[in-house]
């Protein structure tokens, strides 16, 4: 996606996924300064069915795209839990927001939620009210204390925008962690499958 933006300027959407509240954050960075654009969260608890709220995780995530033009995707990868649906259902909701950006050309990089806390905060044992103060603090914004799932979907963002300045201080080169590369953009779910058979398994 080319918007014109020089090689040090980035603009990176963040996003914490969940099928009650996603919560997500864009931030424009240049060089080592960054600003954020926007933060909010994706209340999906008032739908009953569970395949309309993927369906509003993936316009969303497209809204945003759209509109900000991030270069980049940084997602919250699922965490592990004794609660099976629970774990399938968060990454469910994660492989929409990926899809989402893969459709739009982005490319992806997923990050582990203590990996963000410690990028933030510096202690990955961290809780949403530091990670939210420690943000504050760093990017000098406003927001309702009552969204604390949107600064851990702008904590995601964040995380991404200081493990380049730490690789770049080290090696001089932009590199990433875990980076799932853009393909061509599909119209429709069915182009999005055609294109990727891969990720789908067939039932024996």
């Amino acid at each position: 996606m080319n918007t014109g933006k020089t090689l040090k300027e980035r603009i990176i959407l963040g996003i914490d996924p969940g099928t009650t509240v996603m919560g997500y954050g864009v931030i424009h960075t240049l060089g080592k300064q960054a600003e954020v654009l926007t933060l909010g969260v994706l209340k999906l608890d008032k739908y009953d069915d569970y395949a309309l709220k993927l369906k509003k995780i993936f316009e969303r995530t497209i809204g945003l795209i759209d509109e900000y033009h991030p270069d980049e995707l940084a997602i919250e990868a699922p965490f592990y839990g004794k609660n099976v649906q629970s774990m399938l259902k968060l990454g469910r909701a994660q492989g929409v927001a990926i899809a989402a950006a893969m459709s739009r050309e982005l490319a992806v990089i997923e990050y582990a939620p203590k990996k963000i806390k410690l990028a933030v905060t510096g202690n990955g044992n961290a809780s949403k009210e530091q990670v939210a103060a420690l943000l504050q603090k760093q990017l000098k914004f406003e927001f309702d204390r009552q969204f604390y799932d949107a600064t851990d979907g702008l904590a995601a963002a964040y995380c991404h925008f200081t493990q380049n300045q730490l690789i770049q201080s080290t090696t001089g080169k932009t590199k990433t962690n875990t980076k799932i590369p853009a393909k061509k953009k599909a119209s429709s779910w069915e182009a999005f499958v055609s294109q990727n058979p891969d990720k789908l398994k067939k039932k024996i």
